[in-house]
């Protein structure tokens, strides 16, 4: 006879079945194609057709557009679209937009041989980063908006999952897909990167077709912002001015002040120990992963072993984590599950200092690997339901744009001087400080749960 407590999980886990949640698969993969195709895979494409190391590096900025994208995130929520909206709704018209502009940027990429035209490539690379960081908005605030928190961590893991497919699709696949029709290896040309391309660009339909068939989520949004907002919306209709004007300067007021007093007037004090927590909470994982690939080469591993491993193994775990943390999410609760995946994190860095002592060894590095991204795939789960639960439906992807970019700024600067630690100090130290760095976060964690932010459930929705 099956036990009650696994019926409960078996129970738990038909959250996966929930149309939301699976649409979210295929919503994954339409965020996660772009990524790689303006970065990674565009620099070996770039290599290859003799662009300079230089020119490649400094094309990397391209990738700036993900970290400044709150930047126009008001507009996605303000600014509807003609149309489209009428259409599809306030979120799927936004989706709609970037993905048709991604995929027709793709072709014209694959359209333009960097040798004779790199400019006109980089032109629709850019037009391709600021279409998809485009996309990670709208489909952020739909996330949110179209469950209720209990099933945020479901809806993480399976856009995790969608992610890491098409990360895969869009860097070995697209090599693959080259390699497969390119006549001469030895040599330069087009004909094999335009097609790849052109596949990737029609792969996007699977992003397209998905926003197409979903609901739009059901938010009385309106009735939101004009509570957060009758306030001003009063003062400023006192005001001396042009009609146009007020006009104006209320619009501006909802869409670049709102959502940032909304935030700190519903969290008060405690929204500094919010932004804390938020800033601080991947600072284990993002600072030991700047030297995890240097770490590899230095420990005598070949580029196949590492590739097989992260790609297959790795992949593998970070799904299951994923998938786990969602379950754990509803099961025990964000806050529960936040704190497990903070432990998780800082302790599997430890086993990379375990690795360091055994040089050359694959099934350490499987084991090592398989840990670190299971306990990755469990801190995200939480971490993007914790930042779901922190947003007002109102201004969805304002706030959480916002949350995303605090969430990799302190990381990311402190990563910047890894290598000179590692140079001074050894791989062993290093690790050892990376999961020394998880400390505060257990404390912040903690200090939030006890601070009850969790709101209403009609907030949720």
């Amino acid at each position: 006879m099956t036990s009650p407590r696994l019926l409960s999980w078996i129970h738990a886990m038909r959250i996966y079945t929930h149309p939301r949640v699976l649409g979210m698969l295929s919503l994954g993969f339409s965020a996660g194609l772009p990524l790689l195709l303006i970065l990674g895979t565009l620099s070996f494409w770039l290599r290859e057709a003799g662009i300079d190391r230089t020119t490649i590096g400094h094309l990397s900025w391209i990738g700036l557009a993900y970290s400044i994208k709150w930047l126009w995130s008001p507009l996605v929520d303000r600014l509807p679209l003609p149309l489209l909206t009428d259409w599809l709704g306030r979120r799927r018209a936004w989706l709609f937009l970037s993905q048709m502009i991604i995929a027709a940027a793709l072709v014209g990429m694959a359209l333009t041989d960097p040798v004779l035209d790199l400019a006109q490539l980089v032109f629709f690379a850019l037009a391709v980063a600021f279409a998809s960081a485009t996309q990670d908005i709208a489909l952020d605030a739909y996330r949110i908006e179209a469950v209720a928190v209990e099933l945020q961590g479901a809806m993480a893991a399976t856009y995790q999952a969608g992610y890491r497919i098409a990360m895969i699709l869009a860097s070995a696949g697209v090599l693959w897909i080259a390699a497969a029709i390119d006549a001469s290896a030895a040599t330069y040309e087009h004909l094999p990167w335009r097609f790849a391309y052109l596949v990737m660009a029609g792969s996007m339909a699977v992003g397209i077709i998905t926003t197409l068939i979903i609901r739009e989520p059901d938010v009385p949004y309106r009735h939101l912002i004009a509570d957060n907002e009758s306030i001003a919306q009063q003062a400023i209709a006192t005001w001396d001015l042009h009609p146009r004007i007020k006009n104006l300067l209320i619009w501006l007021y909802g869409a670049l002040i709102a959502p940032f007093r909304d935030f700190i007037l519903r969290h008060g004090r405690h929204a500094l120990l919010i932004l804390g927590l938020i800033a601080l909470y991947r600072i284990s994982d993002v600072v030991m992963g700047v030297m995890s690939n240097p770490f590899y080469v230095d420990m005598g591993y070949s580029k196949d072993e590492v590739a097989t491993i992260s790609k297959v193994y790795g992949v593998i775990m970070t799904i299951a984590g994923a998938a786990l943390g969602g379950v754990l999410t509803l099961k025990i609760g964000i806050m529960r599950t936040l704190f497990l995946g903070a432990v998780l994190s800082a302790t599997t860095n430890l086993l990379f200092v375990w690795l360091a002592g055994r040089g050359h060894d694959v099934s350490g590095l499987i084991f090592t690997i398989s840990a670190d991204n299971l306990s990755a795939g469990i801190a995200s789960s939480a971490f993007i339901a914790y930042l779901s639960g922190l947003t007002n439906s109102a201004y969805s992807a304002t706030q959480y744009a916002l949350f995303s970019s605090v969430m990799l700024l302190l990381p990311k600067f402190i990563a910047g001087f890894s290598g000179q630690f590692v140079d001074a100090y050894g791989y062993e130290n290093f690790f050892i400080t990376t999961a020394l760095l998880g400390l505060p976060v257990l404390v912040l964690v903690r200090l939030a749960g006890q601070a009850s932010f969790d709101r209403s459930p009609d907030e949720k929705r």
